[in-house]
């Protein structure tokens, strides 16, 4: 049973590379069917929720992994992300902060930290936590762009503060 999961499972997040939404869900939907805890298929249809806008129905399925599993890093860092797409920074970061207590190299969680620290205007910690994912992971797009975004922003409130001054 596992190998034909599996393979509706592919099926599925090639559906979802290509847009195809809808039909993603359907194959998760089969999945679930037969199998309510399948962790996989819980995550991937949260992420195809949130991809859709439905972020308070994608929460609700990390919340079902992150009961059968409260230490899934996946479901966390997912949930934060819906989190902060609802403009709840603060939940969003306890959701990185759990993940983090799991794994503390865990890139993803310390970019996506940064984001919401950034959003709450707090951007000396955001770059240090943009710095410390491209620590552990040299090459990750999101934590570079941040990092030169926020470095920048903090090179451009100096400069006006020397103005004023």
């Amino acid at each position: 049973m596992s190998k034909e999961f599996d393979k509706l499972l592919s099926e599925a997040y090639d559906l979802c590379e290509d847009g195809n939404f809808s039909d993603a869900l359907k194959l998760y939907d089969l999945v679930l069917k037969k199998d309510p805890q399948n962790i996989s298929a819980l995550i991937d249809k949260g992420v195809t929720l949130q991809n859709l806008g439905k972020i308070k129905q994608s929460i609700k399925y990390y919340d079902k992994v992150l009961y059968l599993d409260p230490k899934n890093i996946r479901a966390l860092v997912n949930k934060g992300a819906s989190l902060h797409t609802n403009k709840k920074y603060h939940d969003a970061i306890r959701c990185y902060d759990s993940a983090l207590k799991i794994d503390k190299k865990c890139a993803m969680a310390l970019a996506y930290k940064g984001l919401s620290l950034g959003e709450l205007g707090n951007l000396t910690d955001a770059l240090k936590h943009f710095k410390k994912a491209l620590s552990i992971e040299h090459d990750y797009d999101l934590a570079s762009i941040s990092k030169n975004v926020v470095t920048e922003l903090l090179r451009s409130i100096k400069k006006q503060k020397s103005k004023i001054q």
